[in-house]
């Protein structure tokens, strides 16, 4: 089996696959602090309630954004799956032509969404992920990586504004609200942020496409993609898994590196 890692600013995902079947998923908080020991707890519990053997993993791959968490997973996997694990980045994948001036600048979570995104595609893509970042990937009809867009994440925004503006309550923003115009504070603060975003993504995947000598198919994932695709009207489809998915398909092209 397959064990897959995302490790992101806010949340970790992790996944375990046989064969090409995703069998099991799971998504914990990232915890910089956290040791090898206290994440072989965590993974070990979900592990025993997903009915999975951790013996039976002969691979993992990892993706990660958070420099202090690549020790750590580092010496999980050595202690406890009895392998090193292996790492994305641009040096590591190169069957993507990255073509931005720096491409060891890109992050990992960006390359496996592109990956994974052009091989179900296989055509020009704009790739919005709901991180703690809103991150735009722009994917070519021939699968080159173009660059992209990175903007405030809508939780770190709407902290920012609870935080700053002192009279404002703090609200849930996991819904769409009923109406743009509110009619109290909490209503136009869910408008002003979920409508907000929704007026930022099309705007932004609007300039990206006037740039663009195709029609590129939009798609989102990350946890806040099923919300934001109910109000944006450029994004066509919301693909949850994909940074999973992607991470999947570069573990055959790293394995046989071995």
């Amino acid at each position: 089996m397959l064990l897959v890692i995302d490790v992101g600013n806010t949340n970790t995902v992790m996944g375990i696959y046989r064969n090409d079947t995703l069998v099991k998923d799971w998504r914990i908080r990232t915890e910089r602090n956290t040791t090898e020991d206290e994440f072989n707890v965590i993974v070990t519990s979900l592990f025993a309630i997903g009915g999975i053997e951790a013996g039976a993993i002969r691979q993992t791959v990892i993706s990660c954004v958070v420099p202090p968490m690549v020790t750590i997973l580092d010496s999980f996997c050595r202690k406890y799956l009895g392998h090193a694990p292996q790492w994305v980045d641009a040096r590591s994948y190169r069957r993507m032509p990255i073509l931005i001036n720096n491409p060891s600048e890109l992050g990992a979570d960006r390359i496996v969404n592109s990956v994974a995104a052009y091989q179900k595609y296989g055509k020009s893509l704009i790739i919005i992920d709901f991180g703690t970042a809103t991150t735009f990937d722009v994917v070519s009809e021939k699968g080159e990586y173009l660059g992209g867009a990175i903007s405030p994440g809508i939780m770190i925004a709407s902290e920012a504004l609870f935080r700053e503006a002192s009279k404002l309550p703090r609200v849930e923003i996991f819904e769409r609200p009923d109406t743009v115009v509110g009619k109290d504070t909490a209503g136009s603060i869910k408008s002003g942020i979920i409508f907000g975003y929704a007026g930022l993504v099309d705007g932004i995947v609007g300039r990206i496409k006037a740039q663009m000598d195709t029609v590129p198919m939009v798609l989102a994932t990350g946890g806040l993609a099923p919300l934001m695709a109910n109000v944006a009207e450029s994004i066509e489809k919301v693909e949850s898994s994909l940074t999973l998915e992607g991470l999947r398909i570069i573990s055959d092209s790293l394995e046989e590196k071995l």
